[in-house]
């Protein structure tokens, strides 16, 4: 089963000249999601993993089913003002602007395995910032995880400048 094949394009979204990698399409998909979990799960299965980590709001999607099927916690990763709890944060630069994640500060224990799961990655600012929360937790960051790369947009390149391991399930290159 090819997972690539159940995601869906829609050109020109949000902004002209943008090809939308929309993952709606391979969730609603039984046998799409299975394989998407499946895959991501089996290839962590031998790994010693302490928590997952989702990034707000598709890496919510992934990341819990993972960390049931590993047996690990799961920690969400959101917007400012979203967590009820005491939180610490980390602003990062967009494409126009700024914007700001935050985790529970009880979320993560020093020396803990995590695992960072989001959808995709593209230029790599949001799953920056997460990899830096979780390392400022002083947790271990084993390996950044997403279904979808787009290499061309330079985020999995940015991350492995920093030291991180990547992975993804497809990419889309010059497409």
């Amino acid at each position: 089963m090819s997972i690539k094949s159940h995601i869906r394009t829609i050109a020109h979204y949000p902004h002209h000249g943008i090809m939308f990698r929309d993952i709606t399409t391979l969730l609603k998909d039984p046998v799409g999601l299975r394989a998407t979990i499946q895959e991501i799960v089996h290839r962590y299965s031998t790994m010693k993993i302490d928590k997952v980590v989702g990034i707000e709001s598709r890496g919510f999607i992934i990341g819990a089913p993972v960390a049931y099927q590993l047996s690990t916690g799961f920690v969400p990763i959101r917007k400012p003002n979203k967590l009820p709890a005491e939180t610490i944060g980390k602003d990062y630069q967009l494409e126009y602007g700024s914007d700001r994640i935050e985790i529970h500060v009880d979320a993560i224990q020093p020396g803990e395995r995590v695992l960072l799961i989001d959808d995709l990655i593209a230029t790599g600012g949001t799953a920056e910032a997460a990899a830096g929360l979780i390392q400022d937790m002083g947790a271990v960051l084993v390996e950044c995880c997403f279904v979808i790369d787009l290499p061309d947009v330079g985020g999995r390149a940015r991350l492995e400048n920093l030291g991180h391991k990547v992975f993804s399930l497809c990419t889309f290159e010059g497409e």
